[in-house]
């Protein structure tokens, strides 16, 4: 959806450095960046892109009986989401506390309850993955995960597939990338290193 990427590149919410990467976690270097917590702290956007998440959510998944959003950035978006479709919502953290009751999954676990989850981006896929298995191994029957942005990484697909799960993301990289030279974000010949290095994230060889 070209009107989320625009969003996402107007707030910076997406920032696209070609020149000097940006370095991820996995130690991959990419010139492309997402913090969708940025869109909290904007009232008008936010409503924009918490009401399409609703819309896409009742559109693929007619059926869900409960949100849950992925930590940490997911957990706003999927109380907001959660709200508009007054449904009932919880979240799963990355690891068990190491107190209390230990929880992995905060929230009423409803075994057979038809849940979506809620990520704010999708790179690899592997977090997204690793929350809808905590929820099948608890009895919630996962229907799907929906994300407001997504990298198009083949990687992503590749393990969604393997892992049996059905995945909408409301911007893709490609609406986005074409937003950007349209607005005049990023020059054109930019954006070609760009799509090659979404080719294949671990070869560097995008950046010579």
């Amino acid at each position: 959806m070209k009107k989320i990427a625009e969003i996402l590149l107007d707030i910076e919410a997406v920032s696209l450095s070609p020149k000097k990467p940006f370095i991820w976690a996995s130690g991959i270097k990419s010139p492309v960046y997402c913090d969708n917590r940025l869109i909290l702290s904007f009232p008008e956007d936010r409503k924009i892109v918490e009401e399409e998440l609703a819309k896409l959510i009742e559109e693929k998944f007619s059926d869900v009986e409960y949100i849950m959003g992925t930590a940490t950035a997911g957990i706003p978006h999927a109380a907001l989401v959660a709200e508009k479709l007054d449904l009932p919502m919880g979240f799963v953290r990355s690891s068990k506390k190491d107190h209390g009751k230990n929880n992995k999954i905060e929230g009423k676990i409803v075994k057979g309850a038809k849940v979506v989850v809620v990520e704010d981006l999708f790179s690899t896929g592997g977090s997204s993955i690793d929350v809808a298995n905590a929820l099948r191994e608890v009895g919630f029957d996962v229907l799907g995960i929906v994300s407001i942005f997504s990298y198009q990484l083949k990687k992503a697909k590749e393990n969604f597939e393997k892992n049996n799960l059905k995945h909408f993301s409301l911007a893709s990289f490609d609406e986005l990338a074409e937003v950007a030279v349209e607005k005049d974000y990023i020059k054109k010949e930019e954006i070609e290193k760009i799509n090659k290095w979404k080719q294949n994230p671990e070869d560097e060889s995008w950046m010579k």
